[in-house]
């Protein structure tokens, strides 16, 4: 589904039930979603879940990577969810709710994922780390979590409205100029070009530049590496970078490793 511009992937991390794969298939097809991608699967589950009924098409074409970072290489907008439970969370989630008004100050355009965890622990901080917002579907504090295939049908149920809305109102989306290039268009008669956001493919190759300087100047410390790397994860992807300023700072990066002979 395109709502207003913006294609959307689903993407299960570790699922291990084949039935919630199975739900969440159903759920994306009633909604008008198709892209489904499954990260380290538990093997006999989604040998099975491949069977499932009501969503053929969706389990069929699904695709099983490794790595998040394999799921989410043309992606621009990634959106995590998470009951924020039995975890510190340094920053503010977005009820599903409100999810929309926050969608609406960011770039329509390209590729977006919305991110599930496996059913027993959610989203792991390093995948919380690719993610440039973090949503929570407002339940009850007594039952905060939900069944994977239930979840996957509310924010889809969600995306969708979202989508009938902007098309009821009318609303105009980016389009590309007449040469193909990156743009924004206010009318059919006037383009203002802008550099589209960097997917994440790109900032991977910047994070893995940034890390083999710091490690080479010795900045991270082996007692705290992994908890750095996750918070140098989180600051780049949050910074939402354009494909010009990617560019920019992997030309940078680039540089320097050339001078420190890496």
């Amino acid at each position: 589904m395109n709502p207003q511009g913006r294609s959307w992937r689903i993407v299960l991390v570790r699922p291990r039930n084949p039935l919630n794969i199975g739900a969440a298939a159903r759920a994306m097809a009633n909604f008008g979603f198709k892209d489904l991608v499954v990260v380290a699967p538990y093997e006999p589950a989604w040998r099975e879940a491949r069977s499932a009924v009501g969503a053929k098409e969706i389990i069929q074409s699904a695709r099983s990577v490794d790595t998040l970072t394999e799921a989410l290489h043309d992606v621009t907008l990634v959106v995590g969810t998470t009951s924020g439970q039995r975890r510190m969370l340094d920053r503010e989630l977005i009820s599903l709710d409100k999810l929309s008004e926050w969608l609406d100050a960011h770039a329509d355009h390209g590729r977006a994922a919305l991110l599930f965890g496996s059913e027993k622990t959610g989203l792991s901080n390093e995948n919380m780390s690719y993610c440039h917002a973090l949503a929570r579907i407002p339940t009850v504090a007594r039952c905060p979590s939900m069944n994977l295939g239930q979840a996957v049908a509310v924010c889809c149920f969600e995306l969708a409205k979202r989508a009938r809305m902007g098309i009821e109102a009318g609303e105009k989306s980016e389009q590309p100029c007449a040469d193909g290039s990156e743009s924004s268009s206010m009318d059919s008669q006037a383009c203002v070009h802008i550099s589209a956001p960097a997917n994440i493919q790109s900032l991977e190759h910047i994070f893995e530049r940034a890390v083999r300087v710091l490690d080479e100047v010795g900045y991270l410390k082996p007692e705290s590496r992994e908890a750095t790397l996750i918070k140098l994860h989180r600051m780049l992807i949050e910074r939402g970078l354009s494909n010009h300023d990617a560019k920019i700072l992997g030309g940078i990066l680039a540089q320097i490793e050339w001078k420190l002979k890496l």
